[in-house]
């Protein structure tokens, strides 16, 4: 624990329950909104034909589908759990490791 607490710049191990538990909330929740968003535009496994490389590329565009709902929900789970300086400072330096860093200047 102190290693994270080190690490993160946090004081205390409630907050580093509280990270953790946006995480596990923010993950699940995605995934749990992202279906029937999903299913909506009409987008399922049914339309790909039954070839791994169909698979692999259903599954990658899912991926880059959930990623900006994943974003926005990390950062309302983090203001909802008391954490928001934490969540916005990671959305700026995960978002720059993409190169989208120039979203933030």
């Amino acid at each position: 624990m102190e290693k994270l607490k080190k690490r993160w710049g946090i004081d205390s191990n409630f907050a580093i329950v509280m990270i953790l538990l946006v995480f596990a909330v923010t993950g699940s929740s995605s995934l749990k909104i992202a279906r029937p968003l999903l299913d909506y535009i009409g987008f399922t496994r049914e339309i790909f034909p039954m070839d791994w490389y169909f698979g692999a590329l259903y599954w990658t565009v899912r991926i880059l589908i959930i990623f900006p709902i994943y974003q926005v929900l990390l950062i309302i789970f983090g203001w909802l759990f008391g954490q928001f300086n934490f969540f916005w400072n990671f959305e700026k330096k995960m978002l720059s490791r993409f190169g989208l860093g120039f979203l933030f200047k």
